[in-house]
């Protein structure tokens, strides 16, 4: 498993009976987590004065129940890059931090290149990866279904000094863009691709990621140049192994290209316990 290093703004305290204690640079919330299934004491006296809590409603959904004060948005910075977060439905604060395995990975891969590499980034939520290959030197295509979320993306690359970045941002249907694209004749150095399990396109196009993975993976892959550098699959989905997602990975994207495939997961070190918490998996390809 890799798991973060080096975030001084983030840090998962403890992860006790379902739920994580997590500091987001001054402000401590407490989250649920269905894969901490462990009950133990909470010494960790931040139980108890966290700022807020997200309780899950049986129906689904949820609430924040705000115990003291929590600003609309504040920001944590990583590696010289700036993230705005707030408190959003379904437990979120706008930053997944276990993904900071792979935004480091992706500026190293970018920055060994002596070239300027041409970097599609899907489903890219609100920007993080897209501000980490901006800041390694790369052109970005940064492709999201929500609107608010690449107004955030463009918020956070402003905050990060590159509002005047080579990136072009994008509200639309990942593979329907990814289809035009192919028809357009573009090409990438490099993918990313970030996919829910179940979501909306712009257009109320619905995606379910079983049933729709593999055509993208297939499609995607048409859109590598001939010296592509990288392409990154994420998954927090249960129920697709990380074996499967590296078979359809060589299948779909790279079986003519070489290079290599690994896949593993990635998680989060929890301060209190000394143990590691999965937080999802990627499969990556290199030349």
């Amino acid at each position: 498993m890799r798991t973060v290093t080096g975030f001084d703004d983030y840090e998962l305290i403890d992860a006790d009976s379902g739920e994580r204690l997590e500091r987001w640079k001054n402000i401590v919330l407490i989250r649920p987590d269905p894969q901490i299934i462990w009950s133990g004491k909470r010494e960790d006296s931040r139980w108890k004065t966290a700022n807020a809590v997200y309780h899950r409603s049986q129906s689904g959904g949820g609430r924040w129940e705000v115990l003291k004060p929590v600003p609309d948005v504040w920001s944590v910075n990583y590696e010289g890059l700036t993230f705005r977060l707030k408190p959003m439905g379904f437990k979120h604060t706008g930053l997944f931090p276990e993904q900071a395995v792979n935004w480091s990975l992706a500026r190293q891969l970018i920055e060994k290149e002596n070239r300027q590499l041409s970097v599609l980034n899907l489903f890219a939520y609100t920007g993080a990866a897209t501000l980490a290959c901006l800041k390694a030197g790369a052109k970005v295509t940064h492709v999201d279904a929500s609107k608010g979320m690449v107004q955030w993306a463009k918020e956070n690359a402003a905050a990060s000094g590159l509002a005047d970045a080579p990136v072009r941002w994008l509200v639309d249907d990942c593979l329907k863009f990814v289809k035009r694209e192919i028809r357009r004749g573009n090409k990438y150095d490099a993918v990313i691709m970030d996919p829910p399990s179940y979501g909306r396109g712009p257009d109320g196009e619905v995606w379910k990621l079983e049933q729709q993975l593999a055509e993208l993976l297939g499609e995607t892959g048409k859109l590598l140049s001939d010296n592509a550098v990288f392409f990154f699959l994420n998954s927090y989905t249960g129920g697709l192994s990380p074996t499967i997602l590296n078979y359809m990975v060589q299948r779909y994207v790279v079986k003519n290209r070489g290079g290599k495939v690994a896949t593993d997961e990635i998680g989060l070190l929890v301060t209190d316990k000394g143990i590691s918490l999965p937080a999802g998996n990627t499969t990556i390809w290199t030349r």
